[in-house]
């Protein structure tokens, strides 16, 4: 935001940051959590603390900055427990969306940085990856939970414990009770502990990254939550009507278990199977740019192919009673110009669900790329430039404050956007 932009909404953001700032035990902490807010909302380059000291005048005290930011003893869960319960009601959830996303690092002295894939910069790099949950709908989302992932070469209990970082844990101020933890575990954590809050959203959406792990989904069907996740085309299944059954006795030794006839195919056969003719038109929003939609706007539109099928896999296999597997939705994007399909979800809601609610709920991904866009080019979400683990949990839950300001702005000045459906 420029200066008299931010100066408009002044009163509106000392309100917001009383509210969400409440919980810290000390008067310092709340002005100086207001003013690394107001930093953040600058309008300028870079958000590390130097630079935005330098813009906000009078209140531009870079040590207080440093300290309030890395080193001072607050926790960020209840800021974020706060962020969760003023959003709830304005973006009224639909779903909540986990992902990471990548944290670029030139050197190798932050909290948990190592050579990793990251889809930020699209293959392997020196960098820190962050988990994040957030509360998402059509019309608003915002993130509400954070986890830094913590690498095997950080854990001294791990195979993979590379000695020098783990000599760096304490500079850095890791935990001594925190290790390596998988990305889809963190997030199931993220998710128990924002419904410790008191928030409650049936629906979980994800990409493959998390949808290819079969104990994540079932760690998501034990919480009794519903899933629409990405799954990757090698992913097995038997079709939905398959059934199993026992081979004929020989008389001799055991009765043999029963099994399906066939071996479980891939889900991309099982669409290609199915046939191109098998694809329906749907519409699932209209987008930002000019177009032909009702708004004037593109319409986001192409054409899905769903079947029922029966997930395979060892870890399904034994997480279920009897010999049948479960049967679940596979929804598959077949673009009239393609002559194969080109993504595909898995997803345990009810056998009557429409084909464009299953659509529309799996598309509801791309409100998480709008959120690490708006954080990370107006935000600084990866600017923060301290090493210590306290301080980069510190600044994200920060930055995702910004980032709910912004979204109440926004709604405020567009009231249509909130009005019950």
């Amino acid at each position: 935001m420029l200066d008299g932009e931010l100066a408009a909404v002044r009163c509106d953001l000392e309100d917001f940051a009383a509210e969400v700032f409440e919980p810290f035990a000390r008067a310092d902490q709340r002005r100086w959590g207001a003013v690394y807010l107001r930093g953040l909302l600058l309008d300028g380059g870079r958000k590390s603390v130097e630079p935005m000291a330098a813009r906000l005048g009078e209140d531009g005290n870079r040590q207080a900055l440093a300290h309030f930011v890395t080193s001072s003893p607050w926790d960020p869960a209840y800021v974020r427990a706060r962020l969760a319960w003023r959003m709830q009601p304005v973006i009224r959830p639909t779903a909540l969306i986990v992902d990471d996303t990548g944290f670029l690092k030139d050197g190798d002295a932050s909290a948990c940085v190592t050579r990793q894939y990251t889809g930020t910069a699209g293959k392997v790099t020196n960098c820190q990856a962050g988990v994040s949950l957030h509360l998402a709908s059509d019309h608003a989302s915002a993130a509400v939970n954070w986890r830094l992932f913590l690498p095997g070469s950080w854990d001294p209990a791990s195979a993979k414990a590379d000695p020098v970082k783990v000599g760096r844990r304490d500079k850095c101020a890791v935990p001594a009770e925190v290790g390596h933890v998988e990305k889809w575990q963190l997030a199931l954590d993220m998710i128990d502990e924002t419904r410790s809050w008191g928030i409650e959203v049936p629906m979980v959406v994800a990409d493959g990254g998390y949808g290819d792990t079969a104990a994540f989904r079932l760690g998501l069907e034990d919480r009794g939550l519903n899933y629409v996740v990405g799954i990757s085309t090698t992913t097995t299944a038997q079709p939905g009507d398959a059934r199993p059954s026992a081979p004929a006795c020989t008389g001799r030794g055991r009765r043999p278990a029963p099994a399906y006839p066939e071996p479980a195919r891939t889900v991309k056969g099982l669409v290609i199977a199915a046939g191109k003719s098998a694809a329906r038109p749907v519409q699932w929003r209209e987008g930002s740019r000019p177009g032909s939609g009702r708004s004037g706007h593109k319409r986001m539109y192409s054409r899905f192919v769903a079947l029922r099928i029966r997930p395979a896999g060892r870890e399904i296999r034994k997480a279920t009673d009897g010999t049948e597997l479960p049967v679940r939705w596979l929804l598959a994007e077949w673009p009239a110009a393609e002559d194969e399909p080109v993504q595909f979800w898995l997803s345990d809601l009810p056998e009557n669900t429409p084909l464009a609610t299953l659509v529309r709920t799996a598309k509801l991904r791309w409100r998480i790329e709008n959120d690490y866009r708006e954080m990370k080019q107006a935000l600084g979400l990866a600017h923060f430039e301290g090493r210590t683990w306290p301080g980069w949990h510190h600044h994200v839950t920060l930055v995702s404050a910004a980032h709910a300001f912004c979204t109440l702005q926004r709604l405020t000045r567009s009231p249509k956007e909130t009005a019950p459906a």
